[in-house]
């Protein structure tokens, strides 16, 4: 029988009954298991089917692009363009879906006409973009309106954790499940995506030596300490430690600026001695900036630098922020 003839019946046999498992092809089908997972490999590269779950637990089911019967086209080659570049989702089943198939997904999920909601997508991220300097967002001014004494020099976002109306920008996201998710393909894939800016902050202010904000919430693996294998690049790490209490409360549980102030203050240790001309702190992810500023008044006041830059992966756009989900 012709390649092309099991193909189809393959992709027939997947869009009657839903969702099945390669067992079942096999069986209905009448090929090898080999054979199968050639044909099947076909039509995941034509995005004609997609695979849900992981081995040994693999179904396969009809992709969305195959759903969608009338496919409005975005006009724009320039708004087509920025979202292939940019645009990126992740499905309620922990699929990520970039680009133009990622729009195209997210616009059916919320029945948007495509090409009226491409652009306004384009022209939102455009004015977040116009709080960035390059590849950063400086976000020392909203340190300002929230606290009293800012002790930092200055800080830095890589990106906003979400924007008006889109939601997560494609780093929230990323953010978000390298720290959920646990896996270290994710979380290299995020260190892989932030390196560069960061050796951007390092070169331009010559850093000397880095920190890494300690994580409050226990996990196996933990995003911050994988940070800091990967993204010291060879400078002396500063000493911070998390000082362990009778009940753990992580930093995004609590509502109230003072609270959070409270926890940092009395929870995160700067232990270092050493002297630096330049540090850099790092923070997954700034939603009041508690943290960072209750660590930047330890090295301050112990003078081992002169100079403090802090950079978040992430921030929130507004002055005191909840980002609970990180």
């Amino acid at each position: 029988m012709p390649k092309t003839n099991t193909r189809e019946r393959i992709f027939s046999y997947i869009q009657e009954n839903h969702r099945v498992s390669p067992k079942e092809l096999v069986e209905e089908i009448k090929i090898s298991s080999q054979a199968l997972f050639k044909q099947i490999k076909k039509l995941l590269n034509e995005k004609k089917i997609e695979k849900i779950g992981s081995s040994p637990k693999v179904f396969y089911q009809i992709s969305q692009d195959q759903l969608e019967l009338n496919k409005e086209d975005i006009e724009d080659n320039k708004v087509l363009q920025f979202i292939k570049t940019n645009f990126y989702t992740v499905t309620p089943l922990g699929v990520e879906k970039k680009g133009v198939d990622g729009f195209r997904y997210w616009c059916k999920k919320r029945n948007c006409p495509i090409n009226k909601t491409a652009n306004e997508y384009m022209s939102t991220c455009e004015r977040y973009n116009l709080y960035k300097d390059g590849v950063h967002i400086n976000g020392t001014a909203k340190m300002k309106k929230t606290f009293k004494n800012v002790w930092m020099d200055d800080l830095f976002y890589l990106d906003f954790y979400a924007i008006e109306r889109f939601g997560k920008t494609k780093l929230g996201y990323m953010l978000l499940y390298a720290k959920q998710s646990q896996t270290h393909t994710y979380i290299n894939s995020l260190i892989q995506y932030i390196s560069d800016p960061i050796k951007e902050i390092i070169k331009k202010y010559n850093v000397d030596g880095i920190a890494f904000a300690p994580p409050t919430v226990k996990r196996e693996v933990q995003l911050m300490k994988e940070l800091e294998k990967k993204v010291s690049f060879g400078l002396k790490v500063v000493s911070i430690e998390k000082v362990k209490t009778p009940i753990i409360v992580p930093q995004k549980t609590l509502s109230k600026l003072d609270d959070r102030i409270e926890n940092a203050r009395n929870t995160m240790v700067v232990t270092e001695n050493n002297e630096f001309n330049t540090i850099l702190l790092i923070d997954d992810a700034v939603g009041s900036g508690a943290t960072l500023n209750e660590i930047s008044a330890q090295i301050k006041r112990k003078k081992i630098c002169k100079k403090l830059i802090c950079l978040a992966i992430t921030g929130s756009f507004k002055g005191f922020d909840v980002i609970s989900e990180v």
